[in-house]
């Protein structure tokens, strides 16, 4: 019987492109559904009553919610390809540490540069949101990518934001290349990998979608 899979996501998410490119990776084929968020399905508030946010991976009719839970039960479950996650336990432990600082940095950092208008706010998150990128470049080290000479657990976790770059550079004010040269460079490799560049969407159509979000929240 083959494994039936759903990805419950919403496409400018940089959650949900993580579990595509987890799922890109390993080759698995499955149904992509995008979520109407403020008119979420029927299945989505079935498979996740506790946060009712995507992404969820619906694997033959049991949900997994959490965009890092969901890739690292991939890895888990389709243990007969490349792994994601190193093989040793440090290591693993190392990587979801990464990943963790990631999931918890990147995305509330970058909420201060593209929500907030230009002030004293804005520059406080610009100065933090360089930091963080300094941090991830000590980690990256000489390395092509996070996971060592491939893309691995931390890559994923991280590359989707790069679809956020260009909306974090013009509301924040910053150039990531001349700030962190090494973040980008890591990026520029990792979109040439065809598990990447065919589950991230355009950044100019992420940045159209943010300025549509600023409009909304009455940011000028």
């Amino acid at each position: 019987m083959a494994d039936e899979v759903i990805l419950l996501d919403f496409w400018p998410s940089p959650f949900g492109m993580r579990i595509r490119i987890a799922l890109a990776e390993k080759g698995i084929k499955y149904e992509y559904k995008d979520e109407d968020l403020k008119n979420k399905s029927p299945l989505l508030l079935q498979m996740n009553p506790v946060h009712k946010q995507i992404p969820v991976l619906v694997h033959n009719g049991k949900p997994i919610a959490e965009s890092l839970i969901a890739v690292q039960y991939i890895d888990e479950v389709w243990n007969d390809k490349s792994p994601l996650l190193p093989s040793d336990s440090y290591g693993r432990a190392h990587a979801r540490f990464w990943a963790d600082y990631v999931d918890k940095k990147i995305h509330e950092v970058g909420l201060k540069l593209w929500r907030t208008n230009r002030g004293e706010e804005q520059e406080a998150g610009k100065k933090e949101f360089i930091e963080v990128l300094k941090l991830l470049e000590q980690e990256l080290g000489d390395k092509p990518y996070f996971g060592g000479d491939k893309l691995g657990y931390v890559d994923i976790a991280f590359i989707p934001f790069y679809t956020w770059f260009k909306a974090y550079e013009t509301f924040g004010n910053l150039n990531i290349e001349k700030e962190c040269p090494k973040i980008l460079s890591w990026a520029k490799r990792c979109i040439k990998i065809e598990s990447v560049s065919k589950s991230l969407p355009d950044q100019d159509k992420v940045y159209d979608f943010i300025v549509e979000m600023r409009k909304n929240l009455g940011i000028e």
